[in-house]
């Protein structure tokens, strides 16, 4: 059956001053505002990763947000890769 709002999946790695300024929290709240599913992580290398899904035009936002981020961060590279939503996520959540 096809859907008729078209759906995306995005997975994101995002560089810069990303870690200790809130920026899990806050992509949370963002991504739940917009009703779109996933996770959010920081890494090791001291960058951000995304997973997310849902309506394409809310996940496009979620990105578009993500290439600047909250107050204190200072975003310098912000690494896409898309594909086709997989439907398993019910929720946004922080990964730890």
């Amino acid at each position: 059956m096809k859907r008729s709002v078209e759906h995306a999946r995005v997975s994101l790695k995002i560089e810069g001053r990303v870690q200790g300024v809130n920026f899990r929290a806050a992509t949370l709240a963002q991504a739940r505002r917009l009703g779109v599913g996933g996770w959010v992580m920081n890494c090791y290398d001291g960058s951000v990763e995304v997973l997310a899904e849902g309506v394409r035009s809310n996940v496009e936002q979620l990105v578009s947000w993500c290439k600047h981020g909250p107050p204190g961060a200072a975003v310098t590279d912000v690494k896409e890769e898309w594909g086709m939503a997989r439907d398993e996520f019910h929720d946004f959540r922080i990964r730890r």
